[in-house]
């Protein structure tokens, strides 16, 4: 087999180039989050200090450009380290479905390109979101005074979601990416077919891991240790035997962490 594209059908390259990409991310955040510029992860204090404060002050609408630009790199790593790996299973079925084509390296590349697509258009709406409530949350005094009840009501949303019918129905598909490959892929428009084949996996895995990936909010989006905890759960949840049936006891330790708090910082004479 001759050709740079057609190399990736051999599948000790093809996994070494995804194993690559995913240590990489993971190796940018880490080192990232330890060094000096780790607050620069912390999209809530990117405008404060520092070389992003300096940009953020010297250019029209810099203040929003800037932050969006960091934030948006930022979470191009979170992906590529927590939500790739959770994909593996169909990318090493459509790459042998297409082994034997001359442009089976950029149909991998398309649906991989698709997925990310999706997650990275998720990111700007969770963080134009969380912008907004910051927004929001600084004039109305009692939620400058009790931050935590932001905290309750995103962990509280995700355990609810852990028991929600749609949950269980994006769950269904990304746990069958055998189902999931032959039912949208014909070879008739191969380019087309694998990016809508990314974007739709993408869609169904957003719609299943959203409100975990919420969770950074609370956590810390500087915190390789809990993406690491997080990455490991939705994978769990998508590719293990019976990784279905964690949901319900996730769901159930949201609730009890969101329950816990209201609890330490609610009760007379709390804070």
């Amino acid at each position: 087999m001759s050709g740079g594209l057609r190399a990736i059908d051999q599948p000790a390259l093809f996994r070494a180039l995804m194993a690559g990409l995913i240590a990489s991310a993971w190796a940018i955040l880490w080192f990232w989050s330890d060094s000096p510029y780790g607050r620069y992860l912390d999209h809530g204090r990117w405008t404060d200090v520092g070389v992003a404060g300096a940009i953020c002050r010297a250019i029209p609408a810099g203040e929003i450009a800037v932050p969006a630009l960091l934030y948006a790199t930022a979470w191009l790593m979170m992906i590529s380290a927590m939500m790739l790996p959770t994909t593996i299973p169909l990318l090493e079925i459509f790459r042998r479905i297409t082994a034997g084509r001359p442009d089976a390296g950029r149909l991998v590349a398309a649906v991989v390109f698709g997925y990310v697509a999706v997650w990275f258009g998720f990111g700007l709406f969770a963080h134009a979101a969380d912008w907004l409530l910051h927004a929001a949350a600084g004039r109305i005094p009692w939620l400058v005074a009790n931050g935590w009840a932001a905290a309750v009501a995103v962990l509280g949303a995700a355990g609810l979601f852990q028991f929600s019918a749609l949950k269980y129905r994006c769950l269904d598909k990304c746990r069958t990416p055998l189902g999931f490959v032959v039912e949208r892929w014909r070879g008739r428009n191969p380019a087309r077919e694998a990016l809508r084949l990314g974007i739709e996996h993408g869609a169904f895995c957003v719609g299943c891991c959203w409100a975990l990936m919420l969770l950074m909010f609370v956590v810390g989006t500087a915190s390789p240790g809990w993406m690491l905890a997080l990455s490991a759960v939705m994978a769990a949840e998508k590719n293990l035997p019976g990784g279905q049936r964690l949901s319900m006891p996730l769901g159930v330790a949201l609730i009890a962490w969101a329950a816990v708090i209201v609890l330490l910082n609610a009760a007379p004479g709390a804070g």
